[in-house]
């Protein structure tokens, strides 16, 4: 396990990476010995460096929800990280949203059902249909994801480790939102689809079905997840519940059409 000094050292690189922009070399290479908690340790030590810098917690997002990519990540569950507020992006229906391509690094869309909660969720021993009512609304989100740690060594072209990817807050830069909102209880979520067009062109589709077979399956898991921390997923939060799309790399001036059919569209380009 790593001493709190190098917590502390390596949440700094990381945060100094985002201000320039920069991306920096794994952590899993350098520490042969990283764990998955030293990753959460780093993260959790990269997020208090915002919020004493002003930023305040709007939620979380879960990751690496699909089988296919917890098994190249050599791992059995999925990732999380925190959503914070200069994170949020809101579309305005029939309008096109502007995003800064500045913001960030290297970056990709994934689709997502973002889940507002309502009430509080503790755990241990949360489940599905807790969540279900414990939530005020369903609601399509795209998730903004980053590499502040280089995805691929930039020498041996070896894919960055799941520890590095937590660390590196679960990848997350950016959330979009700003489409209709479904009730949780009277909705088929896991039926739930959507069509990505990228500059006009059909790159994804998908079924919130392809996120554990329910999108509130990950909602109680990261609400178990947190309890050893003394943590808790917390009414009016925004939780991302994985993505059921594979991502889809960004560059100026792309222009991204997300539709859900019934629940709206989220129609944004970087710029």
């Amino acid at each position: 396990m790593f001493d709190d000094t190098l917590i502390q050292q390596l949440a700094a690189e990381l945060h100094q990476a985002e201000k320039t922009r920069t991306q920096i070399g794994h952590f899993s290479k350098r520490f042969a010995g990283m764990s998955v908690e030293d990753g959460y340790r780093i993260n959790r030590a990269w997020m208090a460096i915002k919020l004493a810098e002003g930023r305040t917690v709007i939620g979380h997002k879960i990751g690496l929800t699909s089988r296919a990519m917890q098994v190249s990540s050599q791992i059995d569950e999925p990732d999380y990280g925190t959503l914070l507020d200069d994170m949020r992006y809101d579309c305005i229906p029939g309008q096109v949203l502007d995003i800064p391509f500045a913001n960030f690094i290297a970056p990709r869309v994934e689709v997502e059902l973002a889940f507002i909660l309502k009430k509080d969720l503790r755990g241990p021993n949360v489940t599905l249909e807790q969540v279900l009512h414990a939530t005020d609304c369903v609601t399509p989100a795209v998730e903004i994801i980053d590499a502040r740690i280089e995805q691929f060594d930039r020498h041996t072209r070896a894919m960055r480790k799941v520890y590095d990817t937590i660390s590196d807050n679960a990848a997350n830069a950016g959330i979009v939102l700003g489409a209709k909102r479904a009730d949780p209880l009277t909705t088929d979520l896991p039926w739930c689809g959507a069509i990505l067009r990228q500059n006009g062109v059909v790159e994804e589709t998908g079924l919130a079905a392809g996120v554990q077979g329910h999108p509130a399956v990950g909602i109680a898991w990261l609400a178990n997840k947190l309890a050893p921390w003394g943590e808790h997923l917390q009414a009016g939060e925004i939780v991302l519940a994985g993505s059921f799309t594979k991502p889809a790399p960004a560059k100026v001036g792309d222009v991204f059409d997300v539709d859900y059919g019934p629940l709206g569209q989220l129609v944004f380009r970087f710029v």
